[in-house]
């Protein structure tokens, strides 16, 4: 199974822990300030958000739960690094056991969830749309507090005569020779694909999926195929790959690992969102709700996620507090925005399993 963006976003800031950019007592930061006594603790009432792990614990409970916890008396947040898959989501509903609160998750399984009555819906008189910069980011079942890119970068050593711009310039074997690089699931693979054939970014939907299979099937054999973060880092830094579509946060530390050898572009990206779900029968009840409601206002702590995992903010007024340093690196600064495909979360989560399938068949065939 490829490996998801939010569990990519733990491995690299595991890595920034082990290379000494954080420190440990930085990393156990949120799980000393949950040391409360056992009277104060039995007096707050938990809500329990739940992660992928590793310093995701760290990040979120700083930027989501203290922020939370300090305007909303008696409440506290606390991670769960156990993983929210859909499957375990479904489990626990079903059994009418449920215990999580919030699960960081994706589109498609907010579509796919919330279509079986396995997910609350989110309460918009609570959790404001205008806290978001594209309606794909706030969605019937879940709702996007940051947000993340698939981009095309390449070794720019490898093109002396001059860069690829666009992902046509990706299919064009003759003009760009080269090993090329996809990730081994079809989500953003086949927007690339169909942009490469003219597709633009205000009509790359609804996606023409056997044309785009049938396009990636072109170049199968001059690809190869990534499944974690790391792995897609790896077959550009030793140039097994030319060029790739990978995530934004792995191009981002390329750029700055390489002195700028290897480049990414956000022409032609597809902007993704980071979806938070709630468990139908979640215990926190209306608070969940107001807790994603203040993920999604605090523009602040957005822009921190960004500065520590590389997340990109999705409140629309996050943009303009985000440090120079850090805009060239934001997926949805206005300028980097304005150049990608917002996914349609909502089309992929109707179609992911059959089409993800015959994309899968197609690169192994």
């Amino acid at each position: 199974m490829a490996q998801s963006f939010q569990q990519d976003c733990v491995e690299l800031a595991l890595r920034r822990f082990r290379a000494g950019e954080i420190d440990r007592r930085t990393l156990f930061a949120g799980l000393a300030a949950l040391g409360a006594t056992p009277a104060l603790a039995q007096a707050q009432r938990n809500l329990v958000m739940v992660n992928w792990g590793g310093i995701a614990n760290q990040a979120f409970g700083q930027f989501y739960g203290e922020p939370f916890a300090a305007a909303n008396a008696g409440w506290r947040v606390v991670q769960d690094s156990t993983g929210p898959s859909a499957g375990r989501i479904r489990s626990m509903v079903e059994s009418g056991r449920v215990t999580w609160d919030i699960c960081d998750s994706s589109a498609a399984t907010a579509v796919l969830l919330g279509g079986q009555n396995m997910l609350a819906p989110i309460n918009y008189s609570i959790v404001d749309r205008a806290n978001v910069v594209a309606p794909v980011f706030a969605m019937e079942h879940g709702a996007a507090p940051y947000s993340f890119s698939s981009v095309l970068a390449y070794d720019s050593a490898r093109f002396p005569n001059g860069p690829p711009t666009s992902w046509a310039d990706f299919w064009d074997l003759r003009r760009f020779p080269g090993q090329r690089l996809l990730r081994r699931d079809a989500v953003a693979s086949l927007e690339a694909a169909s942009m490469s054939m003219g597709r633009t970014i205000e009509n790359t939907y609804p996606l023409d999926v056997r044309a785009a299979i049938r396009r990636v099937g072109e170049i199968r054999r001059n690809c190869v195929f990534w499944n974690s973060g790391a792995e897609s880092e790896q077959f550009l830094r030793t140039g097994e790959a030319v060029m790739g579509q990978i995530w934004h946060t792995r191009a981002t530390v390329l750029q700055r690992e390489t002195n700028g050898r290897i480049r990414f572009i956000w022409n032609q990206g597809i902007l993704q969102p980071g979806i938070f779900v709630s468990p139908r029968g979640a215990p926190g009840g209306e608070m969940v709700q107001r807790l994603l409601a203040s993920m999604l206002a605090n523009e602040d702590a957005q822009v921190g996620l960004l500065q520590m995992l590389g997340n990109g903010p999705t409140n629309p007024r996050a943009a303009a507090k985000v440090p120079a340093e850090f805009r060239a690196v934001n997926p949805t600064d206005p300028a980097n925005a304005a150049q990608q495909v917002a996914i349609d979360g909502a089309w992929w989560g109707r179609n992911y399993a059959q089409t993800n399938q015959d994309y899968l068949d197609t690169i192994t065939g």
